[in-house]
C-alpha cells in the first residue's frame, strides 16, 4: 500500500529527437501502465541515447523491464548510452545487464561438433568398459574366497535361482525348439528329396541343432528372458536403495544378488540346451514322418549314425560360457541403474541387447576355434 501511495509519479518513457526520456518511479508496484505498452513497442531505431534524469526510484523490476526493453545484455547495444542516471541506478542496471548476459549465454549453448561428440561416446564406452571389466573382477575374487570356503556360498538362493532360470523356461525352450526342429526338416526336406537323399534329413536336423541351433536359441531365449529379469530386480533395488541397505547390513551384494545368479545359470544352461536337443530333433523326427513318409525308427537309427560325442559336447560346452556372460551382463547393467523407472526399462533394454551380440560373437569365436581343432 506505501508503494501505491508513492509520492513519485508513475513510471514513464518517451522518444524525443532520438533521446528516450525516463522518468517517474521505476519500481514494481509503478509500473502496470507501462509494461504493456513497452511488450508492443519496440525500441525506436537509431535512438541510442537514454535519459534517466527523472527516474526518482528503480528497482530490479523496473530495471529488468528496461533493460529488456533496450536490449542491454543482448550483445547487440554497445553503444547505448545512459546518462543522468543516480548512482544506485546506474549500479543497478549495469548488474541487471550483466544477469542478462549470463542468461542469454546459458540458454544458447553451442552444439558440439563432430570430433567433440566421437570423443564424448568414446569416453562414455570407455568408462563402461572399465567398469564391467572391474564387475567381472571382482565376481572372479568374490567366487574365488567362496571355493576356498564352500559354506560361505548361499545355497538356499542358488537353489531358488535355478529354480527362476530352470525349470520355469522350459516351456518357451522346447516349444521354440520343437518349432525350429520342424521347420529345418521342413526346408531341408524339400531339397534332399529332389535328390533322393531324404533320409539324410536326420543328419541335417540332428548336427545343426546339438551344434549350433540349440544352444545359440537357448541362450538367446534365456537372454531375452532371465538376463532381463536380473537387471530390472537390481535397478528396481537401486531405485528402492536396497542395495544400499544391503551394504550398511554388512551383506555384500554380489555374493547375495549376483554370485548366486551366476552359478544357477551356469547350471541352468547346458540343461536347457540338452532339452532343447531332444525337442528340435523331435520336432524334426515327426515333421519327417509326416511330410517325408520316413519311419520313427529309421530316423532314429540314422541320427545314431550320423551324430557324434564331438558334435554333442561342442553345443553343450558352449552353454556355460553363455550363462555367465548373460548373468554377469544382467547384473551389470542393474548396478548401473539411477534413480528412476525410465533407467530401469533402458537399462534392461541395453542388458538384452549386450547379452544377445556377446552370445552371437562368442558363437561365431567358439566356431573358429572349433574349426582349427578340427572338431
Amino acid at each position: 500500500m506505501q508503494e501505491a501511495n508513492s509520492p513519485y509519479g508513475p513510471a514513464t518513457l518517451e522518444a524525443i529527437d532520438g533521446v528516450i526520456h525516463c522518468a517517474g518511479d521505476w519500481t514494481v508496484a509503478r509500473l502496470d501502465a507501462l509494461t504493456p505498452r513497452l511488450a508492443a513497442q519496440p525500441r525506436p531505431p537509431g535512438s541510442s541515447r537514454v535519459d534517466l534524469s527523472r527516474v526518482q526510484r528503480m528497482d530490479t523490476g523496473g530495471a529488468l523491464l528496461l533493460s529488456r526493453w533496450l536490449g542491454l545484455g543482448a550483445g547487440t547495444t554497445d553503444d547505448t548510452q545512459l546518462t543522468g542516471a543516480a548512482p544506485e541506478v546506474a549500479d543497478l542496471l549495469t548488474l541487471v545487464g550483466r544477469s542478462l548476459n549470463k542468461e542469454r549465454t546459458l540458454v544458447t549453448p553451442t552444439e558440439p561438433g563432430a570430433l567433440e561428440t566421437l570423443g564424448r561416446r568414446s569416453s562414455v564406452v570407455a568408462h563402461h568398459t572399465l567398469g564391467l571389466l572391474a564387475f567381472i573382477g571382482e565376481i572372479g575374487t568374490t567366487t574365488g574366497r567362496r571355493l576356498i570356503r564352500p559354506q560361505g556360498f548361499r545355497w538356499a538362493q542358488i537353489v531358488h535361482e535355478l529354480g527362476e532360470a530352470g525349470h520355469k523356461a522350459l516351456g518357451i525352450v522346447g516349444l521354440l525348439t520343437f518349432l525350429l526342429g520342424i521347420v529345418i526338416t521342413y526346408q531341408g526336406g524339400v531339397q534332399l528329396r529332389q535328390y533322393g537323399a531324404g533320409v539324410f534329413v536326420a543328419d541335417l536336423v540332428g548336427l545343426s541343432m546339438l551344434r549350433e541351433l540349440a544352444p545359440i536359441l537357448t541362450a538367446i531365449i534365456v537372454a531375452g528372458r532371465t538376463g532381463s529379469a536380473y537387471t530390472a530386480q537390481i535397478g528396481t533395488m537401486q531405485v528402492t536403495e536396497e542395495v544400499d541397505a544391503l551394504r550398511v547390513m554388512g551383506i555384500q551384494p554380489l555374493d547375495m544378488l549376483v554370485i548366486p545368479k551366476v552359478i544357477a545359470l551356469m547350471i541352468a544352461m547346458p540343461l536347457l540346451t540338452v532339452y532343447a536337443d531332444v525337442m528340435g530333433i523331435l520336432g524334426g523326427m515327426v515333421m519327417a514322418n509326416l511330410q517325408l513318409d520316413i519311419a520313427y525308427t529309421t530316423f532314429i537309427d540314422r541320427l545314431s549314425d550320423a551324430l557324434t560325442l564331438d558334435a554333442y559336447l561342442a553345443g553343450i560346452g558352449k552353454a556355460p560360457v553363455f550363462a555367465a556372460v548373460i548373468a554377469t551382463l544382467g547384473c551389470y547393467q542393474g548396478f548401473q541403474v539411477q534413480g528412476s523407472a525410465e533407467s530401469v526399462g533402458r537399462r534392461t533394454t541395453v542388458s538384452v541387447v549386450q547379452s544377445i551380440l556377446a552370445v552371437i560373437v562368442i558363437d561365431a569365436g567358439f566356431s573358429v576355434i572349433f574349426s582349427a581343432l578340427g572338431i
